[in-house]
């Protein structure tokens, strides 16, 4: 997983950083198949912004969050990150077992002429 983090209009600190990479480890038990993340830290006079993409197979996942302090923005922009994650993971359980579903009533379907018609 390639993590990112930007910081716009402020220096980011080694505690943010840190606090920051603890939280991109922790994406990966809800799902494994993240390819990216990317954090960017917005500072607007008393705003402190936190925008969340997560890149996942075929999908890019955004959360935005704001509070008066940035360890508050980026736990609830994690926060948003996780619950889209098991959302999608789990919309990709029914799709597939919808598929498997499909593929085991046309198995199960008696195979008869009229289902191969020559031209």
């Amino acid at each position: 997983m390639n993590t990112k983090l930007t910081a716009r209009h402020f220096e980011i600190t080694p505690e943010l950083k840190s606090h920051a990479d603890e939280n991109f480890y922790s994406l990966q038990k809800f799902h494994d198949q993240i390819v990216s993340c990317h954090l960017i830290l917005d500072v607007e006079k008393h705003r402190k912004m936190a925008e969340m993409q997560v890149k996942v197979h075929g999908q890019v996942l955004t959360s935005t969050e704001e509070s008066d302090d940035m360890h508050i923005s980026i736990e609830a922009v994690f926060d948003k990150a996780r619950q889209q994650l098991k959302k999608y993971k789990e919309k990709l359980k029914l799709k597939d077992s919808r598929k498997i579903a499909i593929v085991q009533s046309e198995a199960a379907r008696p195979h008869t002429d009229a289902d191969s018609v020559d031209f």
